[in-house]
């Protein structure tokens, strides 16, 4: 990263963090999010540590923003995002609930573009990177601490959106067409389908993967028996989830 750039999105950093007014830490966090992205990925991972520093802000809508920059900068920066992506599993038990629903709106965007790596770079290369090895292991850990927070006690909204990527992980790995070319082109909504590892895939293992999401959906039946422990908009949004994923055919 230049030097100029560098000191200049540290100053701002800086600011985020530390400025006693928050028009000024939000207005600061923008900025040096817009410097993080005019230069090249790997330079902009040089300021990762010091962007990460701000999880530890009291102002809430700083750690939402803050989420939202990992996002935007880390889809962008794949192959340093882990750094980023640990935040995310701070935030999913962050005491506002607006910050660790970000968090899961977030961390399932990363989920998915993870995943869609790993098989493309298996499909055209034959191996995986060590980095999203590496990322892959933090994108496992969201899950189980996502399908924590779906099964525990919590805020109603946050259990919504913790079901909301439970659905998606069984989507994911529900079996459907096996041409990759033809999923890719038509991007019918899943960017990724399980066939698509078959086969020696270094870091995926598509019959643990299916069975871990039938485990989830034999997870929340057994939750379901016992509707007494959910609210009534909850055991709802759980029977409406599992008629989508159980009597749903899939072209």
């Amino acid at each position: 990263m230049a030097g100029a750039s560098r000191d200049q999105a540290l100053s701002l950093l800086a600011a985020a963090n530390n400025h006693g007014d928050l028009a000024v830490k939000l207005s600061s966090l923008r900025q040096a999010k817009d410097i993080l992205l005019s230069v090249h990925p790997s330079f902009a991972a040089e300021l990762f540590p010091y962007l990460v520093e701000l999880q530890c802000s009291p102002e809430t809508l700083v750690r939402k923003s803050l989420i939202e920059v990992i996002e935007e900068i880390g889809l962008r920066a794949m192959e340093n995002s882990s750094i980023l992506v640990s935040v995310l599993l701070v935030f999913l038990r962050d005491g506002d609930s607006i910050v660790a629903k970000q968090s899961i709106v977030s961390g399932t965007k990363f989920f998915c573009s993870a995943l869609e790596e790993l098989a493309l770079q298996f499909h055209r290369h034959g191996k995986v990177e060590r980095w999203l090895e590496e990322l892959w292991v933090w994108m496992v850990k969201f899950k189980d601490a996502v399908l924590a927070i779906a099964l525990g006690p919590g805020l109603f909204g946050v259990k919504i959106l913790a079901m909301k990527f439970l659905e998606t992980y069984v989507l994911l790995f529900t079996s459907d067409s096996n041409d990759f070319e033809k999923s890719s082109i038509e991007g019918s909504g899943r960017a990724f389908n399980i066939s698509w590892v078959v086969g020696g895939h270094p870091v995926l293992d598509p019959a643990l993967l299916m069975s871990d999401a039938n485990r989830i959906i034999g997870v929340l039946l057994t939750l379901l028996q016992s509707a007494n422990n959910l609210s009534g908009c909850l055991t709802i949004t759980v029977v409406n989830w599992l008629g989508r994923n159980m009597f749903t055919p899939y072209s």
